[in-house]
């Protein structure tokens, strides 16, 4: 019942046009700026970024998601008169024990698979601690990440998976759909002008991970947890001088960039690591029916029962 929490609410066409452009303008522009831009002009940018200082360029980057996310759920709320509650999950309250879940698992892998990889063969991994600068990096984390994420998720896995669906009357159409785009938006990142297209597979596999956590548990609270996690290994455990942020990381990255050991690298996280998280999601939570949640039809008897069943004043 996840898309079909969207008929709790209004849903005339220029509400959910005013919504996506006043919410996903961020992600709009740095792809229309991506396409317009050349290889060279790109070069430049990322190299004028790379001057400023790390924590510094992290805060100028996660600001703007902390307003926009407070946007898209004031739009949610007031122009198309739903709850918050409605946007996160199908259940009665949300279940902060799936987000704590969730992304225990990720920190834990992303630590163990580091581990691993680091006594395997660790000549260009240097150590990067920076008692103070890392302390600012972990305060900011802590503080702007999960506006970042929320916003990435409140968007593309909660609104736009729910009106899409709605609209289309099936399951399928938006997963495909804001898995892709999902994917499009982060191209303006540097790995993918430095290593290729290619990279956007990942990133569309990732879409693709976090809108099945969302479908099969009728909830955000999974791909939510999973996202945090991520981007925090991301930014405290290791960086590199062709990662999407620079930060003041535990470790750094050193050697030349290979895009093919990188590529290989993304295939295996979503050939072989994102199955794994999701058979651990699946047996913890007793996920059944996963044809008709992935690619089922929207019940139209169902839309009256998600619009009667909201209970306003204990939403969140």
């Amino acid at each position: 019942m996840f898309i079909e929490q969207g008929y709790k609410g209004i849903n005339s066409w220029w509400r959910f046009a005013i919504t996506t452009v006043c919410t996903a303008g961020i992600f709009i522009g740095n792809y229309v700026l991506y396409l317009m831009m050349t290889a060279e002009e790109m070069e430049k940018v990322y190299q004028s970024m790379s001057n400023i200082p790390a924590n510094l360029s992290l805060v100028a980057n996660l600001i703007p998601f902390a307003f926009l996310l407070g946007l898209l759920f004031l739009l949610v709320r007031n122009l198309h008169n739903r709850s918050i509650l409605s946007l996160t999950t199908a259940r009665n309250s949300v279940d902060f024990k799936r987000i704590f879940f969730s992304f225990s698992v990720v920190v834990l892998a992303s630590i163990v698979v580091f581990v691993v990889s680091y006594f395997v063969d660790h000549s260009d991994v240097i150590w990067n601690f920076n008692p103070a600068k890392f302390f600012v990096l972990f305060l900011i984390s802590l503080l702007l990440f999960p506006f970042q994420i929320g916003l990435e998720e409140y968007l593309f896995r909660g609104y736009l998976m729910q009106q899409i669906g709605i609209a289309v009357r099936n399951k399928w159409f938006p997963l495909v759909l804001t898995s892709v785009v999902f994917g499009l938006f982060h191209s303006a990142n540097p790995e993918v002008a430095r290593m290729g297209f290619g990279v956007m597979f990942f990133y569309i596999g990732t879409g693709f991970l976090l809108g099945i956590m969302t479908l099969m548990d009728d909830s955000l609270e999974l791909a939510l947890g999973f996202h945090l996690g991520n981007n925090l290994m991301a930014a405290l455990l290791i960086t590199s001088d062709y990662s999407a942020i620079q930060t003041d990381a535990l470790f750094r990255y050193s050697g030349v960039e290979n895009p093919v050991d990188i590529l290989n690298e993304m295939i295996v996280s979503i050939v072989i690591v994102y199955p794994i998280i999701l058979f651990i999601f699946a047996k913890r939570y007793h996920w059944t029916n996963w044809k008709a949640k992935l690619t089922g039809r929207i019940q139209p008897q169902n839309l009256q029962n998600a619009k009667t069943t909201e209970n306003a004043p204990n939403n969140i």
